[in-house]
């Protein structure tokens, strides 16, 4: 009887301010694919729960806790790790760059963002699991606001519009999506301003949850054109 492991991958997606929508990969510690960049992950424990072990690893080999993180799909094509059969749970997380400070350790020599439209090349299917994400990320986007996550506790308008057109990765009607995004109430208006370019300063808002937590009850569909 052939031995199945399993193991935890953690796709994290964070965001830097006029920036592309970043992912957090680490340079392995030890072979297979010494030297080469991945996810972060690994194999779980005997006694561990499958949450339990993809935020130990998270911290482990970067230092890590995200502050939206959910399974994503499960991946167990034969041949996908040269040393066993491997089956792994992937998970999609989400993290404000700003607020976590990398740090790698155990199987990690280094921890590190990029572009998702520069990767470099990835050990395992980890290339594959990732497109997965990011089609997972770009429908969530269309009845849940996670990209909320992303930005600063007080943040311009012009960020969360951005965000927005970074994760779709195109243009986005930007009158349309300020007025959808404002007919929900999903955003309070703090009385903070912030100079940006030569314009005149832009309003500074938060995300309003407890309007958020109610629509999503009542259930809502929020397009993007």
């Amino acid at each position: 009887m052939q031995d199945i492991k399993v193991a935890v991958d953690a796709v994290i997606f964070g965001y830097f301010d006029k920036q592309d929508l970043q992912l957090l990969l680490i340079k392995r510690k030890i072979d297979p694919f010494k030297g080469g960049w991945a996810l972060p992950g690994g194999l779980v424990l005997d006694d561990e729960n499958l949450d339990d072990a993809v935020k130990r690893e998270l911290h482990e080999e970067a230092g890590i806790k995200p502050d939206f993180l959910e399974q994503l799909y499960t991946f167990g094509n034969v041949g996908r790790d040269p040393r066993n059969r491997v089956v792994s749970v992937a998970y999609l997380g989400l993290v404000n760059p700003s607020y976590h400070e990398l740090f790698a350790d155990s199987d990690a020599e280094d921890a590190q963002w990029f572009s998702v439209n520069k990767l470099p090349s990835l050990a395992f299917d980890h290339k594959s699991i990732i497109d997965t994400a990011l089609k997972r990320l770009r429908t969530k986007l269309q009845y849940q606001p996670i990209g909320f996550n992303l930005l600063n506790e007080e943040f311009p308008f012009s960020d969360l519009e951005n965000l927005y057109r970074t994760i779709v990765g195109r243009e986005i009607d930007r009158r349309n999506f300020r007025k959808k995004i404002m007919s929900y109430g999903l955003l309070n208006e703090t009385d903070n301003v912030k100079k940006e370019g030569s314009g005149r300063p832009g309003k500074l808002f938060t995300f309003n949850k407890e309007k958020y937590e109610e629509l999503e009850k009542e259930g809502f569909y929020f397009e993007i054109k």
